[in-house]
């Protein structure tokens, strides 16, 4: 299905307004729930009610005049008094009838409502972990927060209108016009359905017409909070730069463009209402005459009069809302077709139709001739093959570039390789269900992002249902659990947005603390120290060795000291493995990883000196 396809299957634009509805009334009417479905009936039921006390509002009122006509003109006639009485009562009680089964319609449809809003949120905000790492990626997460707020509101109001609104003013237009038809002959009936008609097509133009400010409206919004967001992220960034000015001037000029969108929008507002209300009171006033001259002419009583003026009145209410209701759901259409678009997009990796779960027993990782580029025109990645046995260390080594964190994504499968393949015991990562596969792996990763939650949280992360000894244990084994001692509040201390509020050598033993917990039988240590300073990364590393033990690891490292003991140590280069072998025998080679290693000898001598000459001064 091409992206222009999926647009016409949920689209704000006029000719797929029905087929969207359509595409949403399986959330309304959803197949596994029996008690909703016996509420939408229900609703029906008690809408046909409303209508059936609303039509008889205007018979009460026109036989409360009559009769209080005909006892003015005949005074002896005392029990006449009784019946206008009645009458006023009849009336009432058909309008608290009216209120009452109209709010509970309204009750009953409520859960129908909301649990389609919920099914359909859920769904999305699933669909978007299904999604590939190439879509977020390319994506901005405040843009994409907004599509979803936007959505989820949108299809309250569609589901809303379309059912509580558009509904009763349909069934409220057919009796009217029945009676209409019936009392007063085709002429009144032909200037009724005329009002009707100029009014809907009047608001369909103009809501089409406002479709398109909308849209504008939408786009800027999600960029002035794509920017806002983008900005809140990099805090510190902006501080470092001082550029806070620049951002609210970037900010401010998508603001400019909502701003004149939404002016634009309430301009055409009024001209729609403006119209309406022009088309309906015209009507009115030919209604009007008509009338005032049936009662002149003796064909019509003072009754007649009113009944014709109270029905229109009570057409107005629905015609009302049918103006509004076409346009909010045009409106709301737009709102979610992008939503909509988003849960068409295909996820980039898929499970195969007979994937099944990964059968470990070793494990033994392999590459076999793996070629991978992200771009069509940039290979990074050129017939790599090599082994990690069962039990034993591999570390990745190379200049920037050269392809060392791909391997990690690949073998997570958040890309499929162009060629070759990678296999697990024998098994290709292809052919296994995602989350088997993602079971078994486990990722110390080079820049750990921990959740806006508690520091028990982030560890338990790596296995939600171990218990709170078993998350304190894995903390001691990460080396972290003196530093959760020392908190006020222990493992309830919140890390804040990202773990900001930890060091970088906290966040990565509680990365450690984590994987230790999750227990995989398969370890990638993706620079896992590259980002800290010497006296940190010798302590995380101690933390990394045990939770090395027993595992098949690979290790992806840019400070080399760290893979000296290494079972074997790859290097790569410009996507190929350029020299293979322990470090000794590198070393012996002279080749590329002997001038790695030099190269952080020297830099590892100038730290060790500027961090004497600063133990000096102080």
């Amino acid at each position: 299905m091409t992206l222009s396809e999926k647009k016409q299957k949920v689209s704000a634009d006029e000719g797929s307004m029905i087929s969207t509805i359509c595409h949403l009334w399986k959330y309304m009417w959803p197949k596994d729930r029996l008690d909703l479905k016996l509420r939408v009936l229900a609703a029906i039921g008690a809408l046909l009610l409303a209508k059936v006390a609303t039509t008889t509002i205007p018979f009460a009122y026109k036989g409360v005049i009559d009769s209080l006509s005909n006892t003015s003109e005949n005074p002896e006639l005392m029990l006449g008094i009784a019946v206008p009485i009645v009458l006023v009562i009849a009336f009432g009680v058909a309008n608290i009838l009216d209120s009452g089964f109209q709010q509970l319609r309204d009750m009953l449809f409520a859960r129908v409502g909301q649990h389609a809003v919920r099914q359909l949120a859920r769904k999305t905000f699933v669909h978007l972990h299904r999604l590939s790492l190439r879509y977020h990626l390319q994506r901005r997460l405040g843009g994409l927060s907004r599509i979803i707020e936007r959505g989820t509101k949108g299809i309250e109001t569609i589901v809303r209108f379309s059912m509580l609104n558009t509904a009763p003013a349909i069934v409220e237009f057919i009796i009217v016009s029945s009676i209409f038809a019936y009392l007063f002959g085709f002429k009144f009936l032909l200037i009724v359905v005329g009002i009707i008609v100029l009014y809907v097509v009047f608001t369909i133009r103009a809501s089409n017409w406002r479709i398109a400010i909308r849209r504008k409206m939408n786009e800027s919004d999600t960029e002035a909070n794509s920017k806002a967001i983008d900005s809140l992220i990099n805090f510190e960034t902006v501080k470092y730069f001082s550029n806070e000015e620049m951002e609210a001037n970037r900010f401010d000029k998508s603001m400019a463009i909502y701003e004149g969108a939404a002016i634009r929008m309430w301009t055409s507002l009024g001209m729609l209402n403006f119209g309406q209300g022009l088309i309906f009171w015209t009507g009115m006033i030919i209604i009007g005459i008509m009338s005032a001259q049936g009662v002149m002419a003796g064909e019509m009583s003072i009754g007649d009069f009113v009944l014709v003026n109270t029905f229109m009145m009570q057409i107005y209410r629905p015609l009302n809302f049918i103006g509004s209701v076409y346009r909010e759901i045009r409106q709301g259409l737009a709102d979610i077709e992008e939503m909509f678009l988003l849960l068409e997009q295909e996820p980039e990796v898929q499970d195969k139709p007979n994937a099944k779960d990964i059968e470990i027993t070793g494990p033994v990782l392999r590459f076999e001739n793996v070629s991978f580029s992200y771009d069509e025109d940039r290979k990074i990645l050129k017939n790599v093959s090599f082994e990690v046995p069962a039990g034993k260390t591999i570390a990745v080594v190379g200049p920037s570039g050269a392809g060392k964190s791909t391997l990690s994504r690949l073998i997570y499968r958040f890309y499929d390789v162009a060629q070759g393949c990678i296999c697990i015991d024998g098994q290709d990562v292809r052919d296994i269900k995602q989350k088997s596969l993602r079971d078994v792996v486990g990722m110390v990763p080079q820049d750990t992002v921990l959740f806006n939650d508690t520091i028990g949280y982030n560890i338990g992360y790596g296995r939600p249902s171990a218990s709170q000894a078993e998350i304190e244990e894995a903390a001691k084994m990460a080396q972290i659990s003196d530093f959760i001692s020392s908190l006020p509040k222990g493992f309830d201390t919140p890390v804040g947005e990202r773990g900001l509020k930890l060091s970088g050598g906290e966040k990565q033993r509680v990365a450690i603390a984590r994987t230790i917990l999750k227990a995989p039988p398969i370890l990638i240590l993706d620079e896992a120290t590259s980002a800290l300073d010497t006296q940190t990364e010798r302590e995380i590393q101690s933390a990394l060795d045990t939770v090395s033990q027993n595992r098949t690891v690979l290790v992806i490292a840019h400070r080399l000291s760290t893979i000296i003991n290494a079972d074997e140590i790859i290097v790569l280069q410009g996507g190929e493995i350029a020299e293979r072998g322990k470090h000794k025998d590198l070393l012996a080679k002279n080749g590329l990883y002997a001038q790695m290693w030099s190269r952080q000898l020297e830099a590892n001598e100038a730290e060790e000196q500027l961090r004497k000459v600063k133990e000096k001064q102080l």
